[in-house]
Parts: C-alpha cells; structure tokens; sequence
C-alpha cells in the first residue's frame, strides 16, 4: 500500500463533502482537481469537460498559477492522450508522457511534466471528463539522483474512486444547474421526478464508493469511516435542497413582461456581456398559451448559452415570427458549427435533448442545423393554441 492510500481518505471525504454542499459545476471541478493532486501527492492535476467541437469547456488545473496559467494561453485541444481517454474510454498510465507517440508537446511556459496517470471521468456509457495527474512527488528517502517516482497500480486505483466521486458531482451539479432554470408549474413537476429518481441512484452509488474507499484504509480505519458515513448523511441533504430548489422556481420575468419584450431584455443583456454581437427581431408574434411561451423562452436560453459559449460566434441574432397559429423561435450563429451526425450519435450533449424535449412536452418541434465552420441554426416551431 502506498502512503498516499491512508493519508489521501482526508482528501477523499473533502471532495464528498464538496459535492453534498456546493452544486455549483465550476466548484465541484476546482474541488475534485485540488483533492486529487492532494490523495495521489502529485505535482500538478487537471480536469478536463469536453465541449462539442474538439475542445474543453471547461479545464480546471490544480498546481499551476494564474500567472503561469495565463502564459500558457489557449485551452488545450482534444489530442493525443488526452483525446485516448476521452474518446476510447481508458485510462493511462505513463513512466514519461513525452515518450509517449501520442505526444505533441506543449507551449513554452506548460510546465515540465514527466510520469502522468489520467482517467475518464464517465456515467454508464457517457464521458464527462478527463482527470489527470502529472510528476507525482517523491516520499523519502528520494530515490537516485535524476530518478522519478511514478504512479503505481494503487494511485491508479485510489484515483479511480475518485473519478466515480467526480461522475456523481458532476451529474448532480449539472441537474441542479438546469433545476434552476425550470420554472413553469408542470416543469417543476416533471423535473423533481426525474431529479429524485437520478439523484437516488447516484448517491446510493456514492455510498458504495465511500464503503469502498474503507477498505483502503490501514491507519485509524474507525475515524476514517465514521467520516463517510457522515457523508453519507450530508449526500441525504443534497438530495433534500434539490427537490427544494425544484419547488422554488418561479417564471417572473415572463408572467410580468410578455415572451417578446423578455427576449428583447435578455438578448440586450448579453450583447453588452459579451464580445458577439447579440441581436433580436419580432415579427407578428401574438399571444400564445403560457407553456409553450416558457418552452419557448428556454430554448432560446439554452441555445445563446451554447452559441455564447462554445460558438466563437461574432454575431448571434434571435429572432421571433408568427407561423400560421403558433410562432417559429430561430437563433443562429455564424461560429464554428459542428458535426450534427456525431454528436447526436454520442449522446452526451444534454443541451440539445433538453431542448428537443421542451419542444416536444408543447406540442412542438425543434430542428437544429449546423456545419462545421458555418455556424449553427437552431429553429423551434410551436402550433400556439
């Protein structure tokens, strides 16, 4: 057994209690980099969220600092090992990543990096992540001059609990996000019925990972589990202020101000946020029943957020028209697209199932168009009532 296995438990029940108490994505991820490079005593850790267009969303780095970080520049890519992990699902463990054939280097300010042990982060048959670590530090007494330590099977092992800690955090606080945003009476409903039966699940699998994370245990194996059970108790309470938070919700700015002059509002809004240039037209939009005004106004959050974010777009212009009875909601970009086939076919992009869903529960229906380098159109009609 290695050191790191009695003395990273601490760590381990830090990134538990992480997840019951803060459901914010960007927190959970900087909690689990940090535990992580703590549990294993590595150099450097860093937890990658793909986006859909070769990238990462997200890339959250423990041991580098910010002045280091911003010299560095750009996000990385979805290359070379970290693509392996992402893409084939497995994990790696590497004496030298710079011996590896899959290397491609680094910007001159990356920091040196030798012994590198990295897993997916993933729930059931979808890939979340990738979490990695790099030049794991040396116990004493040091080994000869020149010589690195390693990872060993059991840091592998220890980090891949921790993976499945990741998994649990980041479904959770990505429910938790969307519950937010949920708002009309039937959505709630609708919501906290899938809420409670996927957060069940997930912290029943949290439980039988804390029990196994016991079992590592070779030094005061009593405090160490009274801890996780403690978790267990405050994983109970998470499941609680979700189905509150669900409840909560309510749709004031629509019920106050009418879908047209709210979208009017939001799109100004991030026009002035953002560098793209953010537009919005009306055109003989009438009165519409409530539901499908909410599904409405949801789809066009979820597709500025992705068109914002992930687009590089210039401009993104929302539109709003009268269709027969109903009303045709178009927001395009001119960003970098995507290949619709794939990621349909991978089936992780819960933005896009989420809108085809809300477009459905009305009566409506969503088409999304997009082509590599040509930016993105998603359109929903509703029939109105």
């Amino acid at each position: 057994m290695t050191n790191g296995a009695g003395a990273g438990i601490p760590a381990v029940s830090t990134a538990i209690l992480a997840m019951s108490r803060h459901l914010e994505v960007r927190d959970v991820l900087k909690t689990i980099v940090a535990s992580a490079r703590e549990l294993l005593d590595a150099e450097y850790a860093a937890l990658g969220v793909p986006d859909d267009h070769g990238g990462f969303a997200q890339f959250v780095v423990d041991g580098v600092s910010s002045e280091q970080w911003k010299a560095i520049g750009p996000l990385p890519r979805q290359h070379g090992i970290l693509a392996a992990m992402l893409h084939n699902a497995t994990p790696e463990r590497l004496a030298d990543v710079r011996q590896d054939p899959r290397f491609g280097g680094w910007p001159a300010a990356h920091p040196d990096m030798s012994d590198f042990l990295g897993l997916p982060v993933a729930d059931g048959d979808e890939i979340l992540g990738a979490l990695f670590l790099a030049n794991k530090r040396c116990p004493e007494p040091r080994p000869a001059r020149g010589a690195r330590c390693g990872f060993t099977e059991d840091d592998e092992r220890l980090l891949g609990i921790l993976a499945q800690h990741a998994a649990i955090a980041l479904t959770n606080a990505r429910l938790y996000e969307r519950s937010r945003e949920l708002t009309i009476a039937g959505e709630r409903a609708r919501l906290a019925h899938e809420l409670h039966d996927a957060v069940a699940q997930k912290l029943f699998s949290l439980r039988l990972t804390a029990q196994a994370a016991t079992a590592l245990v070779d030094r005061d194996p009593a405090r160490a589990k009274d801890e996780l059970h403690q978790v267990a108790a405050l994983a109970a309470e998470a499941a609680d202020e979700l189905r509150a938070a669900v409840i909560e919700l309510r749709p004031a700015a629509l019920d106050e101000d009418g879908l047209v002059a709210t979208l009017r509002s939001q799109a100004q809004v991030l026009d002035r946020a953002h560098s793209a240039r953010v537009t919005f037209t009306a055109h003989g939009v009438r009165a519409l029943p409530a539901a499908q005004e909410e599904a409405l106004l949801r789809v066009a959050q979820e597709a500025l957020h992705n068109a914002l974010r992930h687009s590089g777009a210039e401009h993104v212009d929302v539109s709003l028209a009268r269709h027969g009875q109903g009303a045709l909601l178009r927001v395009a970009d001119d960003g970098c697209g995507f290949d619709t086939g794939r990621v349909r076919r991978a089936g992780r992009h819960l933005g896009l199932v989420s809108m085809r869903d809300r477009a459905g529960g009305v009566g409506g229906k969503l088409t999304v168009e997009s082509v590599p380098g040509k930016g993105t159109a998603v359109e929903m009609e509703v029939p109105g009532g």
